[in-house]
Parts: structure tokens; sequence; C-alpha cells
């Protein structure tokens, strides 16, 4: 035991001697901007009194703020008029142009250093939800769009998440079928019925999603059938239920 606690503390402080030598090197600079800042993943005074965090209280099920506190188990318009295939949504801040340039350099800039950052606001997001979950599955790419853009944003911030909290990470246990539209641009009718079908569990995968609860991860959630699509092919493969975790929401108005 006291090895093992040796060893941990090795090399807690040998990562921290690391950390500061590369900040010697490279100074860390705000995840935003170009000023500097502290540490490495940190964001400036300036731009961080900008982010639009998401917090209590939300909608248990959609995770959309409440501007007053309704009681326990009050649901949002959006639940009410849509329900969602999945059980809980939970996102890290509301869809605003500062969330967009985030993902937007992520996902389009390869900026994949920004994962790490990402990922650890989607794990306090969504703390609840992964204490539930066995395995993470992200948002697949299509194949022919997964070589253009060489990564898969969503597969890179479950694999942080993963990591950080010791749950299993299965990203190629959901495929996308077909070369979907971009959805940018596309009317909620239109974009459900561009992922209408796109994602499937392979019938060799299906031994990893049956008889779990599966935490579904995506970079956005704007009009949600993306989300919807590759919910219902999750529980088509027998998942039992399935929670979400976005970086950013699109939100219509705090109710």
């Amino acid at each position: 035991m006291w090895v093992s606690k040796g060893i941990f503390r090795l090399r807690r402080e040998l990562r921290r001697g690391f950390e500061k030598a590369s900040d010697a090197l490279v100074p860390p600079t705000c995840l935003l901007c170009d000023a500097f800042v502290d540490r490495q993943g940190g964001c400036c005074g300036a731009c961080w009194g900008k982010l639009n965090f998401i917090s209590p209280p939300l909608c248990p099920v959609m995770g959309s703020p409440f501007s007053v506190n309704l009681g326990e188990g009050m649901l949002s318009a959006e639940a009410i008029a849509d329900p969602p295939p999945f059980a809980r949504l939970r996102a890290v801040m509301v869809y605003d142009d500062l969330a967009l340039k985030l993902v937007s350099s992520l996902k389009y800039s390869d900026r994949t250093d920004l994962a790490p950052w990402m990922a650890r606001w989607m794990v306090t997001a969504g703390q609840a939800l992964l204490d539930d979950a066995d395995a993470i599955v992200p948002v697949p790419l299509h194949s022919a769009r997964l070589r253009q853009r060489r990564f898969n944003q969503s597969a890179e911030l479950g694999r942080h998440m993963a990591k950080y909290r010791d749950i299993s990470f299965l990203p190629v246990s959901m495929v996308r079928r077909r070369k979907t539209r971009q959805q940018v641009g596309l009317t909620q009718s239109e974009r459900q019925r561009n992922v209408s079908g796109a994602f499937v569990v392979p019938e060799e995968k299906k031994i990893d999603i049956a008889g779990k609860r599966i935490c579904l991860i995506d970079d956005v959630y704007t009009t949600g059938a993306t989300i919807k699509a590759a919910t219902r092919a999750l529980k088509r493969a027998g998942a039992t239920d399935v929670d979400v975790v976005v970086f950013a929401k699109v939100e219509t108005g705090a109710v």
C-alpha cells in the first residue's frame, strides 16, 4: 500500500514538474484569445466573464435553465412539447458566439488541444449522468467525412471524458452508415429527414450496448435531430437507456 501511494505521489510530482517546464517554454494563453493566463486550459478574466455557463435550476430532462426554481420534477416547455427518446441531457454552456468559437476551433481548425479542457467542463456538467453510465459513446462521423476531417470531435471529447471518469469508451460501437448533408442551414424537419436511419449499431457490436446505460456525447445540441436519431439506434441495439452530454446547447429562452 505504502509503495503504491509513493508511486502515485511521484507520478503526480513529475506531472506537475513537466507542466511547469512546459509553461516556462510555452507560456499558457487563454483558450479564447491570446492573453496570458496562469495555467494551461484557463481563460482570461475578460473571456471568462462572457462565457454563458448553464447552471441550476434546470429542466431535469433537457437541462435547460429555469430563471426561477419551479420545484422538483417541473419540466421545460421543450421537454413537454416534444419528449425526447433519451432520458436526460446536460450541457456546459449556451451555444452563443464564444461557445461557437470553441466548438469551431476544435472541429474545423485542428485545435485538438482544446478537447481535454472542454471535456473537463463536460464532466462537471454531466456528473450525475456519468455516475449512472456504463459506457460512453460519441456521435460518429461518416467514414468519408472522418477521412476529410481526420478526427471526430465528439470522439475526442468522449475519449477524454472516459479517461477522467474511468468509464468504458466505445468509439466504434455505433456507425453512421449514410453520408448525411451538413445540418447547418436546414429546417428542423429537414434535419430530421436528413439523419433518419443514418445511425446503426453493427450486429457484432450489439454486445457492447445491450443491457447498458449509455452516455452519448456530442459537441452541440441544436434541434436535437442528430442526437435523437443516434439515441434511437442505441435503444434498438438494446441499451437500457441513454443520457446525453454536450458542450453547448441552443436555448430558445429561459423558462
